[in-house]
């Protein structure tokens, strides 16, 4: 019981930290977040490519992080962090943030649908980064410069 009581302690701990760490730095954390999204997406990649065989389990997870990642990635991006720690989050964000945050829910809804609907397959996965790969250019079109 104590072990389980200290893991709790712990776990709550780390979402204090975590807090912390997007109040103080909202940059470090979006570029976090947006990690996850890209490593999602990869794995979701490598099947469509078949360099990996289908695994539903890598697939329904991949698809649970992007959803879950870009329904709280919009709230990173307060006033004032426009620069610093090398962003490639462009101004046109804090220009238009409601179609900003639009591009976000979209891609959040369309990896929710698809989850719905897991793809059964590599044809499948293929599609469904048709769709993602769509919604995330979408967005990157508008509002990320690219660094070179």
């Amino acid at each position: 019981m104590k072990i389980r009581a200290l893991m709790l302690a712990a776990a709550l701990a780390g979402l204090g930290v975590t807090a912390v760490t997007a109040a103080d730095e909202p940059q470090a954390v979006r570029q976090q977040l947006m990690k996850k999204v890209g490593q999602a997406t990869g794995a979701l990649s490598g099947i469509a490519k078949g360099e990996k065989p289908y695994d539903a389990e890598i697939v329904k997870a991949s698809l649970a992080t992007i959803s879950e990642t870009v329904k709280v990635f919009p709230d990173h991006f307060p006033a004032g962090s426009e620069t610093g720690m090398e962003t490639e989050a462009s101004p046109k964000i804090w220009e238009n943030m409601a179609d900003f945050k639009a591009k976000a829910a979209k891609l959040g809804g369309d990896a929710e649908k698809i989850l719905a609907e897991l793809p059964a397959d590599q044809a499948g996965v293929g599609a469904a980064l048709g769709i993602i790969g769509k919604d995330c250019s979408s967005c990157h079109e508008s509002y990320r410069i690219k660094k070179d």
